[in-house]
């Protein structure tokens, strides 16, 4: 995400359209917008640059990322409250925040899930296979639930489980049962030997392909080490519970399963349920949302020249159309 601040050029994934998306739910007099993914605050300073009148509440786990955007946004610091906290717990937020701001709803709700830059790039961190770094995977240090702890003692099920789940992993048996293998001569302690091993339990033909065989397995070791999918399962619907009426909600995935998600909730909210049939619709089982986006908008090739890790980014869009009494 590009600033001056020591963030090595990243960009805000997908920047333009996200704010194109909620400039039309937020031209209210106090505007407030829910930035559920905080990261290094790009979307959020842009959001707030654009809106002198938004006010900004951020969540994030990682307590590096609430650190740095502290001071990223220090020019906007009377419009922002930065809080530590899972996206999961963002119905609490929203509440405690609100109060104090006077809101019981938000105008906008920005998702940027996945892994942020420093996450990344930083070796100790153990997200990635391409440095040997200690098995840990944390976005928040300071939980207990680590990839070394996954990895030396989980059962060969719950392994197979969850590279089958989250890592839609083919050879998750596999990769599981050489895992349970050599823990047993030794604790697995590094990425380093955690790639291997899963490098030695892929047949050679399908290593000749698709690139580094381990990235499944990381991406399953992740998302179970941070309940991504339980968290965004538990945050997404919320979020669009806490939308005013003409707010919005913005949603940047990063692989299949987050998509996925994302499309089945927006798509059960945008749903007329009336019973077929019936000469007029009911009220009551009008949909809430529309979508704004037309299946999941994937990046332009200009933004992918300026910024590789967009590559994967889909990103989807609603707005809440419709209120009820006791909404």
């Amino acid at each position: 995400m590009s600033d001056a601040t020591g963030t090595g050029g990243h960009v805000p994934v997908m920047l333009d359209r996200v704010l194109e998306l909620l400039a039309p739910a937020l031209g209210g007099e106090r505007p407030v917008v829910v930035d559920a993914n905080l990261g290094l605050g790009g979307h959020s300073e842009a959001l707030l640059a654009a809106h002198p009148a938004l006010h900004l509440i951020g969540i994030d786990r990682d307590p590096f990322a609430i650190d740095f955007s502290t001071r990223r946004l220090a020019p906007y610091a009377e419009r922002t409250t930065l809080v530590h906290a899972s996206s999961d717990q963002l119905a609490d937020v929203v509440a405690t925040t609100g109060a104090a701001l006077g809101r019981t709803t938000v105008d906008g709700v920005l998702f940027d899930l996945g892994v942020s830059s420093p996450q990344l790039d930083e070796a100790e961190r153990g997200f990635a296979y391409s440095y040997d770094a200690p098995l840990d995977m944390r976005m928040d240090t300071e939980q207990e639930l680590t990839a070394e702890k996954v990895v030396n003692t989980y059962s060969a099920g719950e392994l197979t489980r969850i590279l089958r789940d989250y890592g839609e992993e083919r050879f998750a048996p596999r990769v599981a049962g050489l895992i349970v293998k050599e823990r047993a001569k030794e604790a697995i302690t590094s990425t380093k030997r955690l790639a291997e091993i899963v490098r030695q339990a892929i047949p050679a033909a399908t290593r000749r392909t698709g690139g580094n065989p381990a990235k499944r397995t990381f991406q399953a070791l992740r998302i179970e080490v941070n309940a991504e999918l339980t968290a965004l399962e538990a945050a997404l619907p919320a979020a669009l519970d806490a939308l005013a009426l003409g707010g919005r909600v913005v949603v940047l995935s990063y692989h299949s399963l987050e998509d996925r998600l994302t499309k089945q909730v927006l798509t059960a909210r945008t749903r007329d349920t009336s019973p077929p049939g019936l000469p007029v619709p009911l009220p009551a089982h009008q949909p809430r949302f529309r979508l704004v986006t037309r299946g999941a908008e994937l990046p332009g090739e200009e933004e992918l020249a300026r910024n590789p890790r967009a590559a994967s980014a889909r990103l989807r869009a609603a707005e809440r159309i419709r209120v009820d009494d006791h909404d």
